[in-house]
């Protein structure tokens, strides 16, 4: 699954505040894609050169809708993700071009978790190793092609992906068993939890500090 959050940054043109008046939808894909275009669009409004690549923060907020959305129920959906970032591509131009920022207070109020920085990870030690492995293996996916302007820190949530997909194989084999579907399973109900710890780059960070 690649998300659409790069492709929308990059081509994003903001048409000012419009006319249009916008309502948040009720329906949950094309809420959350909804979400993910004003947290775009807020993001590049905050940045003088139109030019520049968002801040890394802006970018984990964007596709975090399409995470959050992914994972309401215990287990992360693929299928919904994918389809929430195939809606932002359709949605943008509507959005862009109406009374965007009034939709920010009802995202904010429909997603709260995407605004959550203070992080704490799973107390227990595997519950957390997955965590934060399947988190950082989604957010490669969905900043594919950033490393230009964030090689450090990806680089980072890279090593620290390698080391913990070694280290949690015993513990991952002892609670699900030897069957790949078993334990596929479990990695999604991990990236589900990851997903309602808060915003992804901080929790990511809080995973280096952790298992650096």
């Amino acid at each position: 699954m690649k998300p659409a959050a790069a492709a929308i940054v990059a081509t994003l043109l903001l048409a000012g505040c419009g006319e249009k008046k916008l309502v948040l939808p009720t329906d949950p894909v094309d809420r959350a894609a909804t979400c993910a275009v004003v947290a775009a669009a807020t993001a590049r409004t905050a940045v003088t050169d139109v030019q520049a690549p968002l801040p890394l923060a802006a970018q984990g907020k964007i596709f975090h809708y399409a995470l959050l959305a992914a994972s309401t129920g215990e287990t992360f959906e693929a299928e919904t993700a994918n389809r929430i970032n195939k809606r932002m591509r359709e949605l943008q131009e509507s959005i862009t071009g109406g009374k965007w920022k009034d939709l920010a207070p009802a995202c904010d109020a429909a997603f709260p978790i995407a605004g959550k920085t203070e992080v704490v990870l799973p107390e227990g030690r595997l519950d957390a190793q997955l965590a934060c492995e399947e988190l950082a293996e989604f957010a490669s996916v969905a900043l594919e092609g950033e490393e230009i302007h964030f090689g450090n820190e990806l680089a980072a949530y890279r090593r620290m992906r390698s080391d913990l997909n070694d280290a949690l194989g015993p513990g991952l084999r002892a609670r699900a068993g030897a069957d790949l579907e078993a334990q596929t399973r479990e990695r999604k109900r991990a990236l589900a939890a990851a997903a309602k710890l808060g915003s992804p780059m901080a929790v990511l960070d809080t995973c280096v500090e952790r298992f650096k």
